[in-house]
């Protein structure tokens, strides 16, 4: 069912390659005809006049479920009754099918997204999955607006709110802010209801809606704080004043002036901060005669990059992801998410096109002399019929990510690690999995380096990436490392290291993710069978590192500490 879907949105062709609209943007306004049975004269859908921003402004939330009429998972979902037994409990009052009991604070419409079976008897099963006005003899006739718009509105619709699949179905906040929830129970909806703000009832009402600079800085960088403010007052907003504080101090301040309607929104460029350090930050934004001042402060914090030092390991052992200096990032919020000690870019689920990147800490290869990346990547396509080109890349900056360099680009049936299937990919054993090294000698001797991992689905099936290391790539020999050895693992007390010396001198240390050195040994004219212990009995639970350098040339092994 899942690449017929895909069929039928490539046919139409008027669906964006973005995902859908990301929470906390601003819903697009629309009109519709829209079928009732109290209102029908003839036919399906020529009955009613529909507009969204007056539902909105009327202080009701809305429910907008854009499915199709071949739409199988759609059609299982509008047999369950949810959003018309949403409607009948919570729909407007005194409106026929809505109980006289109603909260009367929500809105139900639904429409039909493909354009291409814009045909007013397409509704009652007519050429469709099934009969839409009236599904079965439980529910009867539908009582919330159906509209079958013609194939330009639904083509505005699907592009405004950047539909990529069926069903997508939105919550609208009366101040016109959306977010996804898709299929849920009468229940369920109307409990995401009551997240959102009242509607505007104060003269003067400002709320901060989102901090929209990139957190993320580098040591040296200034940073410029953005903000987007939102109109909640019933009165236009003329003036705002935004206050940035970090450890109770001002760093940075902004205004607002202007004409702002109610649930109009503005952006606001705030004075940079010259030298910005990690931590907390609190945004506030204020107005004359503020009547609610709590909805106008968001709170975030700033991270200053820090290079970690080489050699570097992260094998997602820990779960609270991300880690200090780690970032996803997507444009349109397909990111990539932690998965059970992996990092997964759920290309299964994603339409085509999406893209997320995750970028790790920045590493200083200064003490490396032949550094290179490798890491662990798991991946199967969902067909071998039509094969999909699911794609991963790597990239290397050396300048904060002002420029990337290309150092991996793997897609398809060249990424995957095993046979195709139509069931969403989860690894589970080490045969799924391959290991990749990549040269990162073009950066040697760079004190902060960047690596971001760019996933882009093709909606194929599921791509997962874990041990990653960045070390030299001339290590110590063939033989050495295979009596290499680091026991127990995971380790408690402390930490056993045997390996097989050559009369040479040795350095052993524990290092923490951050590269920081926890503990070290530094030994001469070593030579035969070794066993070094390292004491863990005061060291924090987590993941390390054990590394052994002789001339000048690094081996390492993972140990978590319990």
């Amino acid at each position: 069912m899942k690449k017929l879907l895909l069929s039928a949105l490539l046919m139409g062709s008027v669906f964006s390659s973005n995902a859908q609209l990301q929470d906390g943007s601003i819903a697009p306004d629309f009109t519709v005809t829209a079928y009732q049975s109290w209102l029908s004269t003839s036919g399906f859908n020529n009955n009613g006049t529909f507009n969204l921003y007056d539902y909105l402004d009327s202080g009701y939330t809305v429910i907008l479920d854009v499915s199709a009429t071949w739409c199988g998972p759609c059609w299982n979902h509008h047999l369950t009754g949810a959003l018309d037994e949403l409607y009948v409990n919570h729909g407007p009052a005194g409106q026929l099918g809505v109980s006289p009991t109603t909260t009367s604070d929500v809105m139900v419409i639904w429409l039909d997204g493909d354009g291409t079976t814009a045909d007013a008897t397409m509704l009652d099963g007519n050429g469709a999955i099934g009969n839409w006005i009236e599904p079965n003899a439980t529910l009867g006739q539908i009582p919330f607006p159906m509209a079958n718009p013609i194939a330009a509105t639904a083509n505005q619709i699907n592009n405004g709110y950047n539909i990529a699949y069926f069903p997508t179905i939105y919550k609208i906040c009366p101040n016109r802010v959306i977010s996804e929830v898709g299929q849920l129970t009468a229940t369920e909806f109307y409990a995401t209801v009551g997240t959102c703000p009242p509607p505007a009832s104060d003269l003067a009402d400002v709320t901060m809606m989102s901090y929209d600079a990139d957190t993320y800085i580098c040591t040296g960088s200034s940073h410029t704080p953005e903000v987007t403010i939102q109109n909640n007052g019933t009165s236009n907003l003329t003036n705002a004043t935004v206050t940035i504080t970090q450890g109770g101090n001002t760093v940075s301040t902004g205004t607002y002036t202007g004409n702002l309607a109610t649930y109009g929104v503005a952006t606001i460029t705030c004075t940079p901060i010259a030298n910005p350090s990690s931590g907390a930050m609190v945004a506030t934004v204020t107005t004359s005669g503020d009547a609610l001042e709590a909805n106008g402060v968001i709170n975030t914090a700033l991270t200053v990059y820090t290079a970690a030092a080489a050699p570097l390991a992260q094998d997602f052992t820990a779960s609270n992801f991300p880690y200090s200096e780690y970032k996803v990032s997507s444009t349109s919020g397909t990111n990539w998410t932690y998965s059970s000690g992996t990092m997964k870019f759920d290309c299964f689920n994603y339409s085509d096109g999406s893209k997320g990147e995750l970028s790790i800490e920045p590493v200083n290869l200064s003490s490396l002399v032949d550094p290179s990346l490798s890491f662990d990547v798991a991946y199967r396509g969902y067909t071998a019929a039509t094969p999909e080109t699911d794609k991963l890349e790597v990239f290397v900056s050396t300048n904060c990510g002002t420029t990337w360099t290309s150092v991996y680009n793997k897609q398809g049936a060249t990424l995957s690690t095993g046979a195709t299937q139509t069931t969403s990919f989860t690894p589970a054993s080490a045969a799924d999995w391959r290991n990749e090294t990549v040269s990162l000698a073009a950066f040697v001797g760079q004190s902060e380096v960047f690596v971001k991992y760019v996933g882009t689905s093709n909606y194929g099936n599921n791509l997962y990436i874990d041990n990653i290391n960045i070390s030299s790539a001339t290590s110590l020999s063939e033989n050495e490392l295979v009596s290499l050895n680091v026991y127990p693992n995971p380790a408690s007390t402390e930490v056993n290291v045997s390996f097989e010396a050559k009369n040479a001198n040795y350095s052993v240390k524990l290092i923490d993710l951050q590269g920081r050195v926890i503990a070290n040994q530094n030994l001469t004219n070593l030579n035969g069978t070794q066993v070094i212990s390292l004491p863990t009995s005061t060291v924090a639970k987590g993941s390390y590192v054990v590394s052994i350098t002789s001339n000048g040339v690094t081996s390492t092994k993972s140990v978590v500490i319990k």
